[in-house]
Protein backbone atom coordinates (compact mmCIF):
# COMPACT_ATOMS: atom_id res chain seq x y z
CA UNK A 1 0.00 0.00 0.00
CA UNK A 2 2.88 2.08 0.33
CA UNK A 3 6.07 2.54 -0.86
CA UNK A 4 9.24 1.03 0.67
CA UNK A 5 10.63 4.96 0.81
CA UNK A 6 7.64 5.98 2.86
CA UNK A 7 7.95 3.18 5.30
CA UNK A 8 12.07 4.09 5.50
CA UNK A 9 11.62 7.82 6.00
CA UNK A 10 8.81 7.00 8.91
CA UNK A 11 10.90 4.40 10.16
CA UNK A 12 13.76 7.17 10.40
CA UNK A 13 11.22 10.38 11.49
CA UNK A 14 10.22 7.78 14.43
CA UNK A 15 13.47 6.90 15.39
CA UNK A 16 15.21 11.07 16.08
CA UNK A 17 11.73 11.54 17.39
CA UNK A 18 12.66 8.71 20.17
CA UNK A 19 16.16 10.68 20.32
CA UNK A 20 15.46 13.82 22.45
CA UNK A 21 16.83 15.98 20.34
CA UNK A 22 19.99 14.91 19.61
CA UNK A 23 21.63 14.62 16.39
CA UNK A 24 21.81 11.18 14.82
CA UNK A 25 24.27 10.01 11.94
CA UNK A 26 23.07 8.28 8.99
CA UNK A 27 24.94 4.93 10.20
CA UNK A 28 23.00 5.50 13.38
CA UNK A 29 19.72 5.54 11.82
CA UNK A 30 20.01 2.77 9.13
CA UNK A 31 21.26 0.28 11.72
CA UNK A 32 18.52 0.93 14.23
CA UNK A 33 15.87 0.95 11.43
CA UNK A 34 17.27 -1.39 8.89
CA UNK A 35 17.05 0.97 6.71
CA UNK A 36 20.07 0.73 4.08
CA UNK A 37 22.73 3.47 5.12
CA UNK A 38 22.54 4.66 0.95
CA UNK A 39 18.95 5.16 0.69
CA UNK A 40 18.39 6.63 3.88
CA UNK A 41 21.18 8.95 3.06
CA UNK A 42 18.52 9.93 -0.35
CA UNK A 43 15.86 10.14 1.82
CA UNK A 44 17.25 12.40 4.95
CA UNK A 45 18.14 14.82 1.99
CA UNK A 46 14.59 15.25 0.89
CA UNK A 47 13.30 15.47 4.79
CA UNK A 48 15.83 18.20 5.28
CA UNK A 49 14.78 19.83 1.64
CA UNK A 50 11.01 20.00 3.63
CA UNK A 51 11.42 21.58 6.80
CA UNK A 52 11.12 18.11 8.50
CA UNK A 53 15.09 17.61 9.90
CA UNK A 54 17.83 19.99 10.27
CA UNK A 55 21.55 18.18 9.52
CA UNK A 56 24.87 19.03 11.30
CA UNK A 57 27.90 19.02 10.10
CA UNK A 58 30.95 17.56 12.33
CA UNK A 59 31.68 14.33 14.67
CA UNK A 60 28.88 14.89 16.89
CA UNK A 61 26.53 15.96 13.64
CA UNK A 62 23.94 14.15 11.74
CA UNK A 63 20.51 14.46 11.71
CA UNK A 64 17.65 16.05 14.45
CA UNK A 65 13.92 16.63 14.08
CA UNK A 66 13.72 20.33 13.08
CA UNK A 67 10.66 20.70 15.47
CA UNK A 68 8.69 18.77 18.37
CA UNK A 69 7.28 15.42 17.21
CA UNK A 70 4.24 16.70 18.28
CA UNK A 71 3.98 19.21 15.33
CA UNK A 72 5.02 16.58 12.73
CA UNK A 73 2.66 14.60 11.21
CA UNK A 74 2.75 11.32 9.36
CA UNK A 75 1.17 13.05 6.30
CA UNK A 76 4.11 16.08 6.22
CA UNK A 77 6.52 12.57 6.04
CA UNK A 78 4.88 11.21 3.55
CA UNK A 79 4.51 14.08 1.16
CA UNK A 80 8.43 15.21 1.82
CA UNK A 81 9.01 12.19 0.05
CA UNK A 82 6.30 10.38 -1.76
CA UNK A 83 2.82 12.31 -1.60
CA UNK A 84 -0.16 10.22 -1.88
CA UNK A 85 -2.09 10.68 -5.40
CA UNK A 86 -4.65 12.07 -6.02
CA UNK A 87 -7.09 11.38 -9.29
CA UNK A 88 -8.47 14.37 -10.51
CA UNK A 89 -9.58 13.17 -13.65
CA UNK A 90 -10.51 9.66 -15.15
CA UNK A 91 -7.04 7.86 -16.23
CA UNK A 92 -9.36 5.71 -18.56
CA UNK A 93 -8.93 6.45 -22.62
CA UNK A 94 -12.52 7.84 -22.95
CA UNK A 95 -13.89 10.23 -21.08
CA UNK A 96 -16.20 9.84 -17.89
CA UNK A 97 -19.07 11.89 -18.62
CA UNK A 98 -19.47 14.50 -15.37
CA UNK A 99 -16.29 13.65 -13.59
CA UNK A 100 -14.51 10.49 -12.53
CA UNK A 101 -16.29 7.20 -12.61
CA UNK A 102 -17.54 5.50 -10.13
CA UNK A 103 -14.34 3.20 -9.96
CA UNK A 104 -11.28 6.57 -9.68
CA UNK A 105 -14.00 8.41 -7.65
CA UNK A 106 -13.59 5.80 -4.86
CA UNK A 107 -10.25 5.17 -4.82
CA UNK A 108 -9.37 9.22 -5.20
CA UNK A 109 -12.05 8.60 -1.77
CA UNK A 110 -9.89 6.49 -0.22
CA UNK A 111 -6.72 8.30 -0.96
CA UNK A 112 -8.30 11.19 1.19
CA UNK A 113 -9.03 8.82 3.74
CA UNK A 114 -5.61 8.21 4.01
CA UNK A 115 -4.32 11.60 3.92
CA UNK A 116 -6.72 12.56 6.63
CA UNK A 117 -5.62 9.68 8.77
CA UNK A 118 -2.25 10.46 8.32
CA UNK A 119 -2.60 14.39 8.72
CA UNK A 120 -4.26 13.15 12.36
CA UNK A 121 -1.43 11.49 13.33
CA UNK A 122 1.78 13.06 15.02
CA UNK A 123 5.19 11.27 15.47
CA UNK A 124 4.11 11.98 19.17
CA UNK A 125 0.93 10.01 19.02
CA UNK A 126 2.85 7.03 17.72
CA UNK A 127 5.67 7.38 20.16
CA UNK A 128 3.00 7.28 22.82
CA UNK A 129 1.41 4.61 22.04
CA UNK A 130 4.53 2.75 21.06
CA UNK A 131 5.31 3.33 24.96
CA UNK A 132 1.89 2.52 26.28
CA UNK A 133 2.28 -1.11 24.57
CA UNK A 134 5.73 -1.63 26.07
CA UNK A 135 4.63 -1.07 29.20
CA UNK A 136 1.36 -2.80 29.25
CA UNK A 137 4.06 -6.17 27.66
CA UNK A 138 6.01 -5.34 30.86
CA UNK A 139 3.07 -5.46 32.98
CA UNK A 140 1.58 -8.94 30.88
CA UNK A 141 5.41 -11.25 31.29
CA UNK A 142 5.86 -10.13 34.88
Amino acid sequence: MLSQTVDYALRAMLHLAGQGGVAASTDRIAGRTSVPAGYLAKIMRDLVVAGLVSSFRGPRGGFALAREASAITLLDVVNAVEPIARIDRCPRREPCLGGLCALHRRIDEIAAHMEAAFAATSLADLLASDAERSARDTRDAG
